[in-house]
């Protein structure tokens, strides 16, 4: 059966059409083979049903222990090789939500999902820097400078003690992609 794999937009390289993992027999590693197969991050069921079918068909007899071996599209998302079914398939469910920063915060957060998850409530937006993010919070407030005054104000230095202040924390993950979150 081959891999769910599609080309890129671009034609590039292949891409995943969800987050895997390849799930390894350890009978066959142990026995000094290699044996297992990429499994979609679906469901623990379908998934569980996937990992004994590899079992069934391992070159040594009696196999009934797996582990991750490998993992893509989980974008940098760290992945224990003993790591439950259910865990695995949250953990794409989330990374398909959030994407990158998603993956960002499951580490941030000690790999504890839950509080990556609620991170998220406290979400205030992606900026091009914290510059515009401090200028744009001032403009929602209604707080009115006059025109003569604007070219003054340092929205740089704002931006920066709001964060210094420990009132925003910022996640960069690019050329002016800066995610902004409330500390509370």
């Amino acid at each position: 059966m081959p891999d769910p794999i599609t080309t890129a937009p671009d034609g590039a390289l292949p891409v995943a059409e969800r987050p895997r993992v390849h799930v390894a027999c350890l009978a066959a590693y142990n026995a000094g083979c290699l044996h297992g197969r990429w499994i979609e991050a679906s469901d623990p069921d379908t998934m569980r049903a996937e990992v004994r079918a590899m079992l069934a068909a391992s070159p040594e007899p009696g196999a009934e222990e797996h582990a991750v071996h490998d993992h893509e599209g989980f974008e940098g998302a760290p992945l224990c090789e003993w790591a439950s079914l259910e865990t695995i398939c949250a953990l794409a469910d989330f990374i398909e939500v959030h994407g990158r920063l998603g993956a960002c915060f499951y580490r941030h957060f000690g790999e504890d999902l839950d509080a990556a998850a609620a991170a998220f409530d406290d979400y205030a937006g992606e900026y091009p820097s914290l510059a515009e993010f401090a200028e744009t919070l001032h403009r929602e407030c209604g707080t009115a400078i006059p025109e003569a005054l604007q070219h003054y104000i340092d929205w740089e230095a704002m931006g920066r003690d709001l964060e210094l202040g420990g009132e925003v924390f910022t996640v960069t993950l690019g050329f002016e992609v800066v995610h902004v979150f409330w500390s509370r």
